[in-house]
């Protein structure tokens, strides 16, 4: 888990973790020099609960280097992710780890909930039974908060430092060493959407993919926008219009009680 002045949030996210059915975890909370009571809150709970790890970096990184520095200084067998703004349902680890076990493969990752800046529940993404490199390639359809991988079955290895799609370019770098991505299809986690944070900003997020395809597949500048916008952004707008088609379909579920 990624901090950043995280005050108002982490407390949620936190408590999403303990509330797991599943209870053989840790928690490796890395922080990105915050200036709010972000750290104050983490060792508290730290204090209470030594499955909780706190790591603080010497100076302001970006999520990249956060992540990284928890993925080298995890000692599970499964990594998963949860931003400190963002929430795990309860069945999420249990529901993954024996879906992985049934189907002995890599990475999963699930459908999950939207939710505002007041926490209430918004809307639904529902995620496609599988993703090939191949589809990745074209936008990504995977919510990083629902993603667990097998470091067994695909040894782990550290996420790209962009600034930001870097959790994008690590799925695709992942698929290009373990193949296909497979999907619990029940949601799993709560995205919340926030009006300030860097991945609310889509439009300005789009053309980070540039940098992808450069980083990811070697593709020259002129390449790399090429793919952007013959590919990726039709791809992009598709997902979006069928994510909006299909609200009406699923609105069932932000009325339930997961558990």
């Amino acid at each position: 888990m990624p901090s950043y002045n995280s005050a108002a949030y982490i407390a949620d996210s936190i408590e999403s973790i303990l509330r797991q059915t599943y209870k053989d975890w840790e928690l490796l909370i890395v922080d990105d020099c915050s200036e709010d009571d972000t750290v104050k809150i983490i060792t508290r709970y730290a204090s209470q609960d030594k499955r909780i790890h706190l790591f603080q970096l010497e100076q302001n990184m970006g999520s990249g280097h956060t992540r990284n520095h928890g993925i080298e200084n995890a000692s599970g067998r499964y990594l998963a992710f949860c931003d400190s703004d963002d929430q795990w349902l309860p069945h999420k680890l249990e529901r993954q780890i024996a879906f992985m076990k049934e189907r002995g493969c890599s990475i999963v990752y699930g459908s999950y909930i939207v939710c505002n800046d007041d926490g209430e529940r918004c809307g639904v993404i529902m995620a496609p039974k599988q993703q090939t490199l191949k589809q990745m390639k074209h936008d990504s359809k995977i919510g990083f908060l629902t993603v667990m991988i097998d470091t067994k079955r695909c040894p782990k290895f550290p996420m790209p430092t962009l600034r930001k799609r870097q959790d994008w370019a690590y799925l695709l770098m992942i698929l290009q060493k373990c193949g296909v991505a497979y999907a619990v299809q029940e949601p799993l986690a709560i995205y919340r959407h926030r009006k300030t944070s860097l991945s609310a900003k889509k439009f300005g997020l789009i053309f980070y993919a540039a940098q992808v395809y450069q980083l990811v597949f070697g593709y020259s500048k002129l390449g790399a926008y090429a793919y952007l916008f013959c590919i990726f952004l039709p791809n992009y707008f598709w997902k979006r219009f069928q994510v909006m088609s299909y609200q009406h379909k699923y609105r069932h579920l932000l009325e339930q009680d997961f558990k």
